[in-house]
This record gives C-alpha cells, structure tokens and sequence, in this order.
C-alpha cells in the first residue's frame, strides 16, 4: 500500500505524463517544492514497489498499477476539489484543504463524497438550496 508521500509522488508523476508525455525528476522536484534527491530517493522506492520504472539517466514510465492508481489519486484530488466548491469553501482556501485531507478519507469516504457531488449536480436548485443556507447563517451570526 502507498504512503502519503508515494501517493503524492505518484499522482504528480500521473498528471505530469497526462500534461507533457514524460516526468523528469527535475519537473516533479520542481512541482512538489522538493529536492531532486529527495525526488530520486522516492522513484527509487516506487520503482521496488511495481509503481514505475526507473532508469538512471534515462527517465521513468508508470507502470500498468502505477498508471491505475495515479490516475485514482487525480481523480480522488479533483472530486474532493469539486466537493468542496459546492459546500461554499472559499476558491483561495479549496487546494490547501484537499491537500490536507484527501490523504485521510477511506475510499468509502471518498465515494459517498462522489455520491453525494452527483447529487448535487443533478439538480442545480440543490446547490442554491445550500448557498441560501449558508448564506443566513452568516447573517444570523452578524
């Protein structure tokens, strides 16, 4: 089972190959705010775990389990994103939020939340319904 961190790395790694056909160990340092050691010492443990394969000097390439669960990590980030926009998170708040939970909710956390982001989006009065919700709360504490 991936850590935290392998998670990080891998769904980088994923949306770095969706956007440009290659990660470079330069490119995810660069996206993650790290070390291009640090970078190295995780492709390596990423690699010993059939995530990818490494070749010094020459690249990686997400495996057929690295490719599933990178693209699993994407699309777990994007819907807790969506999620979080329609409960009236503000939009400088939401990446910083996801990024501190969505390491922490099972995947049956994860797809109720689907669920119920579906739910929502079936129906646009449902989405003005809880708006109007918050918003006289907000009047009521003032």
């Amino acid at each position: 089972m991936a850590t935290p961190s392998m998670e990080d790395y891998l769904e980088q790694i994923y949306k770095l190959i969706e956007e440009k056909g290659y990660a470079r160990v330069s490119d995810i340092a660069e996206a993650l705010s790290v070390h291009p050691s640090s970078v190295t010492k995780m492709v390596q443990k990423l690699d010993k775990s059939k995530y990818l394969i490494y070749e010094k000097y020459r690249g990686l390439v997400l495996t057929a389990k690295g490719k599933k669960i990178g693209k699993r990590l994407v699309d777990r980030h994007t819907l807790l994103e969506e999620f979080l926009g329609i409960i009236g998170v503000s939009e400088d708040q939401i990446y910083e939020d996801v990024e501190g939970i969505e390491h922490h909710l099972s995947w049956d956390a994860i797809t109720c939340i689907e669920y119920l982001v579906q739910y929502f989006n079936e129906d646009m009065t449902r989405k003005e319904d809880l708006h109007r919700l918050k918003e006289m709360d907000e009047l009521t504490e003032k």
